[in-house]
């Protein structure tokens, strides 16, 4: 014969059953957000290890441009940069000015790649449209990345905006152009101006 149990009994397991239902659900729903701020964390933090990447490779890859255009030129007379027509070309011996060929670290692919108008490599990008964390204090080099919202809008080039901010420009004069003293006039002539040293005319 099954026991029957008390009803206060019978309503006292039903009421801790209840409890502990809703206790069990709370604790889901912490673990729920506990672990959806850990991810988003996670997020920033590896975003944030891919832009200093970004920021890094780019910058190396501005400044072997820069080299390679200088060392191009050096001791002949040419008109404007000299490009390389790939990132190979920085790479190769015996002087590299590239450690090696970089890939996107935000898009894991192929830079886009901005050519001269001679088809020669002077800049790269990611292809990335992601927003930036980092809006302030860039490096020198890339200060004009500054308000930039999205990664394929920083261009590391050579020539670069922040560079050529920095050259100094030779100040132009804004001032009335210095007078010319005039010849005196001698005495008794017309008015006409007469070279020093000779008497004026009809006084020979």
């Amino acid at each position: 014969m099954v026991p029957s149990w008390p009803r206060s009994m019978q309503s006292n397991l039903r009421s801790e059953g209840g409890v502990t239902y809703i206790m069990l659900m709370c604790a889901i729903v912490l673990i729920g957000i506990v672990t959806s701020m850990a991810a988003k964390q996670w997020k920033i933090m590896v975003q944030r290890e891919l832009e200093a990447d970004l920021l890094a490779r780019g910058i190396e890859i501005q400044q072997a441009l820069a080299l390679y255009s200088t060392a191009m030129k050096a001791g002949r007379v040419i008109q404007g940069e000299v490009y390389p027509q790939s990132l190979v070309d920085l790479t190769r011996l015996p002087r590299p000015y590239l450690r090696k060929v970089y890939l996107d670290p935000m898009g894991h692919g192929e830079w886009d790649y901005l050519r001269s108008p001679t088809g020669g490599l002077m800049g790269v990008k990611s292809r990335s449209k992601a927003k930036p964390i980092r809006q302030h204090e860039f490096p020198p080099e890339v200060r004009h990345f500054e308000g930039r919202t999205r990664y394929d809008e920083w261009i590391f080039q050579y020539p670069n905006p922040s560079t050529a901010s920095l050259i100094p420009q030779v100040p132009q004069a804004t001032g009335p152009a210095p007078s010319v003293p005039s010849p005196p006039i001698q005495p008794g002539g017309s008015g006409v101006p007469t070279p020093t040293g000779q008497p004026p005319q009809g006084q020979m």
